[in-house]
């Protein structure tokens, strides 16, 4: 059974959504910029170690609040 975690959607053209399948963790970004992306994660620390890349606070563009929530989430999954 596959279970999806929404990380943050701001519309149909910007979210981040994560599939568990088993031990495999599908994570689909999907922006107006660049379209979907998809990367695939075999363990939760892979994926928060690409989280923490990905949403540091230096390239983040928005409230800090906003990255503790898209973080939280990550850690829900």
């Amino acid at each position: 059974m596959i279970k999806k975690h929404t990380i943050f959607k701001r519309d149909k053209w910007n979210m981040l959504t994560v599939e568990v399948n088993g031990k495999q963790l599908i994570l689909r970004e999907i922006t107006e910029q660049w379209g979907e992306e998809c990367h695939t994660f075999l363990s939760r620390p892979e994926m928060m170690h690409w989280a923490e890349e990905r949403f540091s606070k230096q390239r983040f563009d928005g409230t800090e609040e906003e990255l503790e929530q898209i973080m939280e989430a990550f850690r829900q999954v």
